[in-house]
């Protein structure tokens, strides 16, 4: 097995290729998490990896609460299954609380800072279901909780570390929070060994192939507490050296069926790169640069066989949506008429007409 065999591999276990999910709440807990900080883009993450999927239908899904929004893992928001939330915020909220230490230390947040704004938080939604963030500033300038938009945000996302607050249904355009035990009635808190062995073997099982590296990046665990958690599983999964590195997979792992050439539209922040430490299965160092940037940005991609050869993006007007792929290279026309069947499945996803805009 080489590098180009670790691609193809993933896009099966990621369900990208192939996907085996119709819904989104068992797709999402099939991969553990998924980043989520742009919403939109997120979105079609999921539905990428569903046999059938609408933008519409996946919103239904959040709005119903079988998929929330909210940070855990790494300092960012992610999706989360309903059935994981709880358990996954118990086992990695203070060691995303602990990364974020030196920012919260800026803007004043102690102990004593979270715990009124906390306060406040909750009474806000004693009368109210559903509150938007910037319902949730005033009910802090109110209540002199200080500081402005950019400390009350983090009073907001500490809220959701500590299991007080999660998204809410969306609302005309503007997303909103609600407090997590109304919309996921929280269960009996599991071992820690128990959630370790539980997010290990959801992150190796839908993302492998993959080095205990990825998984250390991915999930945001000390070093010591991700190696525990492979120990845990590794009677259940086999490893592999690739090019000095030692992959797992589960003992039955997803193969790509054929060599049939494929092109597939990723957004900004998919797992297909960011669930990894190291990219250079799908991405060659030399076009790294181009797809997202040293503060963390990440570019939609084109993805030509398993390997990153482009970026795309898309302009919404009214019922249509322009789209416009930009190839690293010059590609075949076959190529091109995959992505053209790709944006149009991206299209329909929206509900929007397609307009192609081909590469000059």
């Amino acid at each position: 097995m080489n590098l180009e065999d670790v691609a193809n591999i993933r896009l099966v276990n990621q369900q990208i290729e192939a996907s085996t999910f119709n819904r989104g709440k068992d797709l999402v807990s099939w991969m553990g998490a998924m980043q989520a900080q742009d919403y939109a883009m997120a979105i079609w993450g999921i539905g990428l990896r569903l046999s059938e999927a609408t933008e519409k239908l996946i919103q239904k899904e959040i709005n119903n609460g079988s998929i929330l929004r909210t940070h855990l893992l790494r300092p960012t928001w992610h999706f989360v299954s309903a059935d994981d939330i709880w358990w996954m915020l118990e086992l990695t909220a203070a060691q995303v609380r602990m990364k974020s230490g030196s920012r919260l230390k800026e803007l004043g947040i102690d102990s004593e800072v979270s715990l009124k704004s906390n306060q406040v938080i909750e009474s806000a939604f004693a009368n109210h279901k559903y509150l938007t963030r910037e319902e949730l500033y005033f009910e802090m300038e109110q209540n002199k909780v200080g500081g402005g938009k950019d400390r009350w945000s983090h009073l907001i996302f500490l809220a959701e570390l500590e299991g007080i607050l999660c998204s809410g249904i969306k609302r005309d355009k503007s997303q909103t929070y609600a407090i997590l035990a109304d919309r996921v009635p929280r269960p009996t808190s599991i071992s820690r060994d128990e959630a370790l062995a539980k997010l290990a073997f959801k992150y190796f099982s839908s993302h492998c192939p993959a080095s205990i590296n990825d998984f250390i990046w991915w999930s945001g665990l000390p070093i010591t507490a991700a190696k525990r958690a492979l120990e845990i599983i590794k009677p259940n999964f086999i490893s592999e050296t690739i090019a000095d590195q030692e992959f797992w997979f589960p003992e039955h792992f997803s193969r790509p069926l054929s060599k049939i050439p494929s092109v597939y539209l990723l957004p900004a922040f998919d797992e297909f790169l960011i669930s990894y430490k190291d990219r250079t299965a799908a991405f060659p160092l030399a076009h790294h640069s181009k797809a997202f940037t040293n503060n963390g940005i990440f570019h939609p991609v084109i993805v030509v066989n398993g390997q990153v050869k482009g970026l795309w993006k898309r302009t919404i007007k009214k019922d249509e949506v322009y789209f416009e792929p930009k190839f690293f290279n010059p590609v075949s026309k076959d190529i091109l008429d995959l992505t053209a069947k790709s944006a149009l499945k991206f299209a329909e996803f929206l509900d929007k007409k397609l307009v192609f805009v081909e590469p000059a």
